[in-house]
């Protein structure tokens, strides 16, 4: 079989249920906890500092924020997980260990540890598109949603653009 290039396959998946972990509590992980917010059954922040805004979505119950360093336990019951620290030795060993125990992990850091990637999201009525550009264009990315936006509705619809902030620092 011969190799193939990276492509990402838009897989739509029911989150109602599951658990996200997400390892850092800065600017990316609150774009994506954000993101994730609407679709995910529980989102878990863990980080020794948080962001006002992680902090806020915790007060308001939105998600449970947990002062504490990251450990390979927290990983355990964790369903999919974003490792969003400015710790590349903590992304990796993040990475490693779900590697290992099968779970579904996005690198902030680094689109090459990524089994899924953030797409730039326009929900309307029930239907929800995802744009995605396999991490390459994410200009493209937003250009190609923007157009799409105005074509189905003009300026109306809600936007979540995760795709164009997911960008290596």
């Amino acid at each position: 079989m011969k190799s193939k290039e990276k492509k990402m396959f838009p897989l739509f998946v029911d989150l109602t249920q599951k658990k996200v972990l997400v390892v850092g509590a800065g600017k990316i992980a609150s774009r994506r906890v954000k993101t994730l917010l609407p679709f995910a059954g529980e989102v878990v922040v863990e980080a020794p500092e948080a962001s006002e805004e992680i902090l806020s979505l915790a007060r308001q119950g939105e998600i449970l924020y947990k002062e504490k360093t990251y450990s390979r336990e927290d990983l355990y019951d964790a369903d999919l997980v974003i490792a969003a620290t400015d710790n590349k030795e903590v992304n990796e060993d993040i990475y490693s260990a779900c590697k290992c125990l099968g779970i579904q992990v996005n690198v902030a850091s680094d689109q090459n540890k990524c089994d899924f990637h953030f797409p730039g999201i326009l929900e309307y009525e029930g239907v929800v598109i995802g744009f995605n550009g396999s991490g390459k264009d994410h200009r493209k990315v937003r250009e190609v949603r923007e157009k799409t936006q105005k074509v189905l509705l003009g300026d109306n619809m809600e936007v979540q653009d995760e795709e164009s902030h997911n960008r290596q620092p």
